[in-house]
C-alpha cells in the first residue's frame, strides 16, 4: 500500500486530492432503502481507535489500537485488559473450534513498516508467530501488478514529474497485518500492505490466498489544469492499489472483503471504496458493490452485509449489489456480527472512541 497508511495515517493524502474523477457507478441507490435501524446502545467509550470488533461466546473483544492492547467490553462501561503491549492492534479472530486466539501487531514510523504480523495463541500456553513482512520480503504477492499509468507517454511522464505521484510502478514491498477471520483450520489475513488476503495456519506458515486487483482512476480537465499539467495527461487512466481492510466469511463459503482505493479515500475523489467477493479456492475477486465512501470494515449476518464507511459517518447495507445508507453513525470504523439479529461497532479516527450495540431484534426484516 504505497499512497494510504492505515493506524499510522488513515487520513488522505491532500496532494492528490484534485487529480482524478471516479465513475459514479455503484452510488447509494435512491428512492425506497430499507426499514430505518434501531438506534445503538454505547456500551464503552473506554476505547481509542477499535479498528475490529470481534464477538465470542456472548464477550465482546476489541483491538484497540489507539491503546495497543486487545482488551473485553465489560458490563459496567470498562474495557478489561486481555493482552498488552500490542502495537498498531487491528485485527482479533478466534478459530472456529474456539481454541485459538489469534491478533495483529504492526510496527512503524516515517520509514514505513519495520514489522508486522500474527500472534497465534491455544490451549497449553501455546504461541506460534507469523511474520508477514518477511513473507512479504520473500514473496511479494502483488509485486507483478501494474500500479499508475500503463505504458504512459513521455509528455505524460514529464508531466507527473511535477508531481509528488510516480507516474508508474509495481507492487512495492509493504506489509500491514490488519483484519483477520478465521476459515478452515486456521485465519485469514487482510493484509493492507500486501494488498492481498494472505493465509495463516495455527502454527504460522502464510501463503498467498488472493491478490486484489487495481483500483483505476481517471484524470479530469480540470485537475490537470489546477496542477498545470498539459492537455495529454486528460483522460489517463492511473491504477491505484486496492487496500484491503476487513474480510469476513459468508454463508456461501466465499470471503467478502471491504478495499479502500490506494490514494486520497476521503470525500475529494468522490466515493471510491469498494467489496469483493474471492473464491478462497482460486483467488479469484469479483466486485459486490462500490461507491462506498471510507470503507473499512463489514460484518454478514442473515445474508446481508453492514459496511462501516467511515468518512461517510455511517453503516450502510448492501444488497443486490446496491448500498444504501442504513444508519447514521460518526466515525463509523469497525463492525460485528453477534447472536439474534445484533450488531456491535466501533467508532474512532475521526472522533471519539466507542463500541456500540445495535439490537435489531429477532425477526428484524430490512
Amino acid at each position: 500500500m504505497r499512497v494510504v497508511r492505515i493506524t499510522i495515517a488513515i487520513a488522505a493524502i491532500a496532494t492528490a486530492a484534485s487529480l482524478f474523477a471516479v465513475a459514479p457507478a455503484g452510488a447509494h441507490g435512491s428512492g425506497k432503502g430499507p426499514a430505518p435501524a434501531p438506534s445503538p446502545t454505547v456500551l464503552t467509550e473506554a476505547v481509542g481507535v477499535p479498528f475490529n470488533l470481534e464477538v465470542r461466546k456472548g464477550k465482546v473483544l476489541v483491538a484497540d489500537g489507539g491503546a495497543g492492547l486487545i482488551g473485553q467490553v465489560k458490563a459496567d462501561g470498562t474495557v478489561k485488559t486481555l493482552i498488552d503491549g500490542v502495537p498498531g492492534a487491528s485485527g482479533l479472530a478466534t478459530s472456529r473450534d474456539g481454541r485459538y486466539f489469534a491478533y495483529t501487531t504492526t510496527v512503524g514510523g516515517e520509514e514505513g513498516i519495520t514489522a508486522s504480523g500474527v500472534t497465534i495463541t491455544g490451549p497449553r500456553a501455546f504461541t506460534a508467530a507469523a511474520d508477514t513482512l518477511a513473507f512479504e520480503k520473500a514473496k511479494n504477492p502483488d509485486g507483478r501488478l501494474h500500479y499508475g499509468v500503463k505504458n504512459p507517454s513521455e509528455c505524460v511522464a514529464k508531466e507527473f514529474e511535477k508531481t509528488p505521484i510516480p507516474v508508474s510502478y509495481t507492487g512495492v514491498i509493504d506489509s500491514h497485518a490488519y483484519s483477520l477471520t478465521a476459515y478452515g483450520k486456521g485465519f485469514v489475513l487482510a493484509d493492507a500492505g500486501a494488498n492481498a488476503l494472505l493465509r495463516i495456519s495455527r502454527t504460522g506458515k502464510v501463503s498467498t490466498l488472493a491478490v486484489l486487483p487495481p483500483h483505476p482512476a481517471k484524470i479530469t480537465a480540470e485537475a490537470a489544469a489546477a496542477f498545470g499539467m498539459a492537455d495529454c495527461v486528460v483522460g489517463v487512466t492511473y491504477n491505484f492499489e486496492s487496500v484491503p481492510t476487513d474480510v469476513e466469511v459468508g454463508r456461501d463459503g466465499f470471503l467478502y472483503v471491504t478495499t479502500l482505493p490506494g490514494g486520497p479515500e476521503d470525500e475529494s475523489l468522490g466515493a471510491r471504496g469498494k467489496v469483493f467477493r474471492v473464491n478462497p479456492y482460486t483467488g479469484k475477486a469479483k466486485e459486490v458493490a462500490s461507491g462506498l465512501l471510507g470503507a473499512t470494515n463489514l460484518a454478514i449476518q442473515d445474508g446481508k452485509i453492514y459496511v462501516t464507511e467511515l468518512f461517510a459517518g455511517r453503516v450502510s447495507l448492501i444488497r443486490h449489489g446496491k448500498v444504501s445508507a442504513w444508519l447514521d453513525l460518526p466515525g463509523a470504523l469497525s463492525i460485528e456480527a453477534g447472536t439474534r439479529g445484533t450488531l456491535y461497532a466501533g467508532t474512532g479516527v475521526t472522533g471519539p472512541g466507542s463500541v456500540v450495540r445495535i439490537d435489531t431484534g429477532k425477526g428484524w426484516r430490512h
